[in-house]
């Protein structure tokens, strides 16, 4: 079934107020929560809407905080989030780089005690009407076995860059560190369907198509999905963000980090506090004239997309192009559900006396 984004807001919305959220907050989180349904990133979206009601059920997340740096220079600064939802302290902490860019032409934040923020682009895409280069990392709960182990000692892990280009669309790439995103296995579970080869390795280390495997002790795989296809190379970019989100900011990092879902116990003798991120924005004129470069990355944008294709019917895409088209469409034809997921914002109503089909 489809739903429209005007319902599905002001259900969303309803939802993060029954927690306690301020509007301001509640709409900010619909927003960026919704993004990710709207680009056809279904594993990010309203699928996670219960998962952050549980985790504020048990504790884990603030809706009130009180976010606050703890340490800055002129072009950097690094946030405590008073445990609030990352929908939340991610937007926050870019305002603040991007403001250390318009003084100073970068600026770079890490943030720590947080929880899941939604898709990395989201927070990436937010630079770009200030003519700035968007980044954003996360780290995320433990669910990826390096090259060469049995152990969950990663997240996901995503990296997001967002560009801006003069007449055609931004650049704006998001991607996980891993062969596919936890979400999507979620998404494979709820349909009763094999994972692809590649995806996942059973709790002895060997190759996996059971898309339940998670539960049985099993492991995502970082991007290359195997030493003979270079997954180190994944393994590394993984390391990378987990540790410029979590290490640098003093969040928990690596086999520490805080699980997403509410029944898991809390690690034992954490490292740093709660969930990391880290976002930056860099101003293009830094480096030369805003229009100049947007017109430039038009000439590259359009040289790539006129790439001679393999197959006529399957033309080279720039990356965001998916993401963008989707989000046309379902803007317009509205946002699919599948059953789970209707099942579980349900619930999730019922939890603040909220019937999910009045809304529409």
């Amino acid at each position: 079934m489809t739903y429209s984004y005007q319902g599905l807001f002001e259900f969303t919305r309803r939802v993060f107020e029954g927690m306690g959220c301020s509007l301001a907050d509640a709409e900010l989180s619909s927003k960026v929560l919704l993004a990710a349904d709207l680009r056809g990133i279904d594993s990010h979206g309203l699928a996670r809407l219960l998962g952050y009601v549980r985790l504020w059920e048990v504790g884990r997340v603030n809706a009130q905080p009180q976010m606050h740096i703890v340490h800055e220079t002129p072009s950097t600064a690094t946030i405590n989030a008073d445990a609030a939802l990352g929908l939340v302290s991610a937007p926050y902490a870019m305002k603040v780089a991007i403001e250390k860019a318009k003084m100073v032409g970068s600026g770079w934040v890490a943030i720590k005690n947080s929880n899941h923020f939604g898709i990395a682009g989201y927070h990436a895409m937010m630079a770009l009407e200030h003519d700035m280069i968007g980044f954003a990392l996360t780290n995320a709960s433990p669910l990826v076995a390096p090259t060469r182990t049995t152990e969950r000692m990663l997240g996901t892990n995503p990296i997001a860059l967002a560009i801006p280009a003069h007449t055609e669309p931004a650049f704006v790439a998001d991607l996980a560190t891993t062969t596919v995103s936890n979400g999507k296995l979620e998404i494979l579970e709820r349909k009763q369907q094999d994972a692809p080869e590649g995806w996942v390795q059973d709790a002895s280390g060997q190759a996996s198509t059971d898309a339940t495997v998670l539960r049985k002790g099993g492991a995502l795989l970082p991007l290359g999905s195997n030493e003979q296809r270079s997954s180190y190379k994944g393994y590394c970019l993984g390391s990378i963000v987990d540790i410029m989100s979590g290490v640098l900011s003093g969040a928990g990092f690596g086999p520490w980090v805080p699980p997403f879902v509410s029944f898991l116990p809390l690690p034992q003798d954490p490292v740093g506090e709660g969930l990391g991120h880290f976002v930056g924005a860099w101003r293009i004129d830094a480096f030369r004239p805003a229009e100049d470069f947007k017109k430039s990355m038009d000439i590259w944008i359009q040289r790539f997309r006129n790439a001679k294709p393999i197959n006529p019917d399957e033309p080279v895409l720039i990356p965001g192009d998916p993401e963008r088209l989707a989000e046309a469409e379902r803007m317009q034809k509205g946002i699919p559900l599948i059953a789970p997921v209707i099942g579980s914002l349900k619930e999730a109503g019922r939890k603040f006396g909220l019937n999910f089909e009045e809304v529409f």
